[in-house]
């Protein structure tokens, strides 16, 4: 059955700039090499208040350095508030100049510091490593605070699909474990259940555009290292496994109407609500994953003000 008479008329022709091959082990090198094409093409604007970088941090759990760029105005006289930037791909592709345009600007609008983490990859580095490497960041972050001009008080997490998977899990882990905590977490169409992978019983009318049930499972297995539905899985890879929510920072969660990833966002947002935590939480009819593609929709304006503006609140509390 198809949706397309579904998607809101703004949106539509943006399905054509989505590769409509399926994610495989055989067509995930070109798609890398392709979200690596589309961001080098982008036009960076020329903003001389904002000072950006390229840094290594040390793991902390002895892998190799990790790689972060980094963003902030030029001219600060106190702490800055600060967003740990996790990029999206499935788990399996993408890399963090593929919102650098995006995060030059927030920088600069929200008067924040931004770094933007390039983490590992699946299927070469399954979970836990993309975690590790997200989470020394953090820790970095907080334990440097002072020397970077930062307010260790207000860092918080941001990430989208497959990055707001990450993010998510990372909370988790920093919520379970002794060290700094998140200010917030701000989750965009965030990638948290597993089991969405295998399910006989989805929404009828999810999925059928740019992130399916099929990549889905292709992105899971190449994380898990094994069957996405099976016993065990750890709530750090999969949020939506976590048994208990409660503690977790102030959430942001959006998603689209059609999007694969609405129903298990709905629940968790249901669960963290249900445990205290406050969440902000938008459902943007007619619109697929992924559809912030489509610039020009008056849907993506609006879901990009909602963004800003949750991230303005949570920065500038």
């Amino acid at each position: 059955m198809s949706t397309i008479g579904l998607v809101d008329p703004e949106l539509r022709d943006a399905l054509a700039l989505w590769p409509q091959a399926p994610l495989t082990a055989d067509t995930l090198g070109d798609r890398r090499a392709n979200m690596r094409k589309v961001a080098a093409a982008a036009v960076i604007p020329d903003l001389p208040e904002l000072t950006t970088g390229d840094i290594r941090v040390e793991s902390a759990f002895g892998a190799e350095p990790i790689r972060v760029l980094t963003y902030r105005p030029a001219k600060a006289d106190k702490p800055l508030p600060t967003i740990l930037h996790v990029h999206g791909g499935g788990f399996v592709m993408g890399l963090p100049e593929m919102k650098d345009v995006e995060n030059r600007l927030l920088a600069l609008d929200l008067h924040c510091a931004i770094y933007s983490v390039n983490y590992r990859l699946a299927p070469e580095a399954p979970h836990p490593a993309p975690l590790e490497d997200i989470y020394s960041v953090f820790v970095w972050l907080h334990a440097n605070a002072g020397r970077l001009g930062l307010d260790p008080a207000r860092i918080g997490i941001k990430g989208e699909s497959g990055g707001g998977g990450f993010a998510a899990g990372v909370a988790l882990y920093a919520r379970d474990h002794d060290g700094p905590k998140f200010a917030f977490q701000h989750l965009i169409y965030p990638m948290i259940d597993d089991r969405s992978a295998v399910r006989k019983d989805l929404h009828p009318y999810v999925g059928e555009f740019v992130w399916t049930q099929a990549n889905n499972y292709f992105g899971w297995r190449s994380l898990l290292g094994a069957e996405p539905g099976s016993a065990g899985v750890s709530p750090y890879a999969a949020a939506s496994r976590a048994a208990d929510v409660a503690g977790l920072p102030p959430t942001f969660i959006s998603v689209g109407g059609l999007d694969l990833f609405l129903e298990e966002n709905l629940d968790y947002a249901d669960r963290l609500s249900r445990a205290g935590v406050p969440v902000e939480f938008h459902l943007y009819p007619r619109a697929y994953h992924g559809f912030y593609q489509a610039t020009e929709a008056r849907v993506t304006k609006q879901a990009e003000r909602d963004t800003r503006e949750a991230l303005r609140r949570f920065l500038h509390p």
